[in-house]
């Protein structure tokens, strides 16, 4: 016990994306303790990808990870009322793209 104990004490929590198709993006899929980014990625490929469903790995320090509060969100989304070309109704993509 005192050995799980020691490594959840000196290891740092990871969150883990993965991408499991080209054009898809990173999805977030769990959290993982590790002692270096190395050693995430090697867990992450172990614990969460089976059967080579992945393309990508992505681990992140969780204490690296930045977020909003939902306060916040009219803030961000003000300055963009006038500025309707940047959504992405006005997009075109061709019928040949499936995952975008």
């Amino acid at each position: 016990m005192s050995n799980s104990s020691s490594f959840y004490q000196t290891s740092e929590l990871y969150e883990v994306f993965i991408r499991s198709a080209r054009g898809l993006e990173h999805k977030h899929i769990g959290s993982l303790h590790a002692e270096s980014a190395e050693q995430a990625i090697t867990y992450a490929r172990d614990v969460y990808i089976r059967r080579s469903e992945g393309l990508s790995i992505w681990v992140v320090k969780s204490s690296d990870v930045h977020s909003s509060q939902e306060s916040d969100i009219a803030h961000f989304y003000d300055p963009m009322d006038d500025k309707p070309y940047r959504h992405a109704q006005f997009v075109q993509l061709p019928d040949a793209i499936k995952n975008m």
